[in-house]
């Protein structure tokens, strides 16, 4: 059986934190038959380092990989930490590639991030725009395994189109651009569009308060649930018609592969890897960033021509198949061998 110690940031199953890679990847490896033993969940960001450094050290003579969930912001440090012990202490480590921001990251932090990347076993990218960065960036020990969902897990439904009822999931950030859906909402009802918003999901900078007071002072009513469990947002999408994705930077979100499965029509930013899940026109809609007119737009055409919206859905599904457990984990069973 092979050994993987997994560094990232786990759920501390509090209000402000979404689940992350860690907490949906480690149970579907052990299910496969590996032994993984996944940290941290300490909030004290210097107890969570440590955490991890002592990990590694801990299961340094029966560790066979290193999986290291690695970001653009503070948690980029946490990977570079843990990079640099793994190589002293000879493991084999793998940073998989989430944040939606790391490009930037590579050109602002070139050093540390050669030091990361360049020694690793092999950097694994869950979007196609993340590896053709690094390619560009001249790292090249890369590969692509998409994020994964368990699609049966995801009830396919077909939407009816006689009001416009849009669902937002996201944790509240700036780098998500929550305020926008709070905007579209607001220029839906100018146009004297029958609108409902409802937005999932926690605060993770303060950004759920302003979009409450964003609300308030546009005059119109949204439906803010806070963070919601896997099994609850799921069953509150089936009254929802539209999933709108206002993000301005952005890699593979699960949020959007997730409305997908469910059967959600998607209208999204055209930023980071959306344009490598969304075919425009074809599985979905993709409009530039910070625009509430050109959502508008959007979404008045997918409720004014449902037939042509279906048959998006449809191919949306069918994408989206792709990325079922059943057939990802067979390309991380063969990066174990």
């Amino acid at each position: 059986m092979k050994c993987i110690v997994y560094i990232g940031n786990k759920s501390r199953n509090d209000d402000k934190t979404n689940l992350s890679s860690i907490d949906i990847l480690t149970p579907l490896l052990r299910e496969s038959g590996f032994s993984v033993f996944s940290v941290s969940d300490k909030k004290n960001i210097f107890t969570r380092l440590l955490h991890m450094l002592h990990t590694c050290f801990k299961y340094r003579n029966k560790v066979d990989y290193v999986l290291i969930d690695t970001y653009s912001t503070l948690n980029f440090y946490y990977a570079f930490f843990v990079s640099q012990l793994c190589g002293v202490l000879k493991l084999k480590y793998v940073p998989i590639l989430h944040g939606g921001n790391l490009p930037n990251r590579l050109e602002n932090s070139p050093k540390l991030s050669k030091a990361i990347f360049k020694k690793a076993h092999v950097n694994v990218a869950p979007s196609k725009y993340m590896m053709s960065k690094f390619v560009s960036f001249g790292i090249n020990n890369i590969i692509f395994i998409p994020n994964t969902i368990e699609l049966k897990n995801y009830t396919f439904k077909k939407r009816n189109f006689d009001k416009v009822k849009l669902l937002w999931v996201r944790s509240f950030s700036k780098i998500y651009n929550p305020l926008l859906a709070v905007e579209i909402l607001k220029k839906l009802k100018t146009e004297n569009i029958d609108t409902e918003l409802c937005m999932v999901g926690p605060d993770s900078d303060g950004s759920l308060k302003e979009a409450k007071a964003y609300a308030k002072q546009l005059k119109v009513d949204v439906k803010f649930t806070g963070k919601l469990s896997k099994k609850k947002w799921l069953n509150l999408s089936k009254e929802y018609n539209v999933f709108i994705n206002t993000t301005n930077f952005d890699n593979m979100p699960v949020s959007v592969i997730e409305a997908m499965a469910l059967g959600l029509p998607i209208v999204s930013t055209n930023v980071g890897g959306l344009p490598f899940l969304i075919e425009n026109n074809k599985n979905g809609l993709l409009v530039e960033p910070d625009s509430a007119e050109l959502f508008v737009k959007a979404i008045k055409n997918l409720i004014e021509f449902p037939e042509k919206t279906n048959q998006m859905i449809l191919e949306s599904r069918k994408k989206i198949e792709q990325y079922d457990w059943k057939i990802v984990k067979n390309q991380w069973e063969e990066l174990f061998q």
